[in-house]
């Protein structure tokens, strides 16, 4: 199974929500003291038995070609994604079969690259409704408050938790668990 988190390759990206993806991967390998390779294409990735834990390497509105190359050298054709949700409040994530972009270029990248919308998905809430969200394009790319930082951290460990579930059980068992 490939395991993608989206985010922008970068230092000035790193901390933005748009990254929120790469985190929770970051928090897997970390956890499995694993370290992050250099891939075939436009990512890293690490291997643990048998799943793929990957991140691209270009930016956010390119992840498609990533992981159609992703898919193709490793013979993989079961793939979640992890990436941002600015319709979703800060702390929730929710997990999906398939479905379609939401607005979110990362995901229509890889709809159009893997020509289908047939994959998991775990969607990270990453909407502040005290906070300006308009335009989204610049609200993704700024880093979260520090006064929500507790909630962000304990959401990566919760997103982290429910992955960890969602490997071991079906799709619809961790929807009904986590959404």
């Amino acid at each position: 199974m490939l395991v993608v988190g989206l985010g922008n390759p970068g230092v000035q990206y790193s901390q933005t929500k748009h990254n929120f993806g790469f985190w929770i991967l970051d928090k897997i390998v970390e956890r499995r003291s694993l370290k992050w390779q250099s891939g075939y294409g436009d990512y890293v990735y690490v291997k643990d038995q048998n799943l793929i834990y990957a991140k691209p390497t270009s930016f956010m509105n390119h992840s498609g070609v990533a992981i159609r190359d992703l898919s193709h050298h490793h013979n993989e054709s079961e793939l979640i994604v992890v990436y941002d949700d600015i319709d979703l409040p800060l702390g929730n994530i929710r997990f999906k079969t398939n479905g379609g972009t939401g607005g979110h270029k990362g995901i229509e990248s890889i709809i159009y690259q893997l020509e289908t919308d047939e994959f998991h998905r775990l969607k990270l809430g990453i909407g502040i409704q005290e906070l300006n969200m308009k335009p989204s394009e610049r609200y993704v790319l700024k880093p979260f408050p520090k006064q929500y930082q507790e909630l962000v951290n304990q959401t990566v460990i919760n997103a982290a938790d429910a992955l960890d579930f969602y490997f071991k059980n079906s799709i619809v068992e961790t929807m009904n668990k986590y959404n």
